[in-house]
């Protein structure tokens, strides 16, 4: 659910946020986090990525995507919102003694039990083999090197559904509509990703843009032509340029960026869908 708020200003207006009543705590726990000094687009003081700079201090959590917890159970005690990342967080109590931060499926509370196993029970949450999850179901944080720990599907929202098990390899839908195979001996987290609604938020004013750590970004169109293939003219000018260009002259919009013999491609059955404007 996104919060809106009373136009009393002008920022306010179209300012939103998303729903953070499920949180159950404003505060991380400690020992799981780190201070981390920011660079922020910047290499010996050059800026070598534009309009990035600023932002507010953030602590990074220490997550677990892999299997650093095998085999024992654990406990939910808390959702949490993480700065530095678009889905919410959960604090774990293991058996063990031991604690850590993992994703948080939508609809995951505070006392559910939660377990990663070869074979787990098909709960929210659970981490498992692609193997012993049934066709039609939705996974998150799904592994694509063994032990390496969860590289897809990891924003909020995001989830892949099993669409076919074919011998040694499993057949996910990508949120993006790929098709792709995974050997099926590789875990995935069972749900989908916490803050559905997070790509429906509205920035609202430019400030907030400014808390994210997003400096202003300038159009090609209103710089001289010696800073931006696009620059220069008297008023309202066309592009001038055959095809669209970035600051630096690389054309941009619509040209294909993906190496056209990447390792990858034997893996992928179903290329993605293009979207019809």
């Amino acid at each position: 659910m996104i919060k809106k708020y009373r136009p009393t200003t002008p920022a306010r207006r179209h300012y939103t946020v998303s729903d953070y009543s499920v949180l159950t705590t404003d505060k991380p726990l400690k020992k799981l986090t780190v201070s981390r000094k920011k660079s922020l687009g910047r290499s010996k003081g050059k800026i070598t990525v534009r309009h990035k700079g600023g932002g507010n201090k953030k602590f990074y959590r220490s997550i677990s995507f892999g299997e650093e917890k095998k085999g024992v159970p654990g406990l939910v005690k808390t959702i949490e919102y993480d700065p530095n990342r678009s889905s919410f967080i959960s604090l774990i109590s293991y058996k063990d003694g031991d604690w850590g931060y993992i994703l948080a499926p939508q609809g995951l509370k505070v006392g559910h039990q939660i377990i990663c196993d070869e074979k787990a029970p098909l709960k929210k949450g659970n981490r498992m083999m692609l193997k012993n999850i049934p066709v039609g179901a939705s996974v998150y944080n799904i592994e694509v090197k063994a032990g390496a720990g969860g590289k897809l599907a990891k924003s909020a929202g995001s989830a892949a559904q099993i669409v076919a098990q074919d011998g040694k390899y499993t057949h996910l839908k990508m949120p993006s509509s790929e098709i792709r195979t995974v050997p099926n001996i590789y875990y995935a987290s069972l749900g989908q990703l916490s803050n559905i609604e997070h790509k429906m938020i509205s920035i609202g004013k430019a400030g907030r843009s400014r808390y994210l750590g997003r400096r202003p970004k300038v159009r090609g169109s209103a710089m001289n032509p010696v800073d931006h293939p696009y620059g220069g003219g008297e008023g309202r000018t066309k592009r001038g340029t055959k095809r669209p260009k970035s600051i630096y002259g690389k054309v941009t919009g619509g040209k294909k960026t993906r190496k056209k013999k990447r390792y990858s491609d034997k893996f992928i059955v179903e290329k993605r869908k293009k979207k019809h404007r």
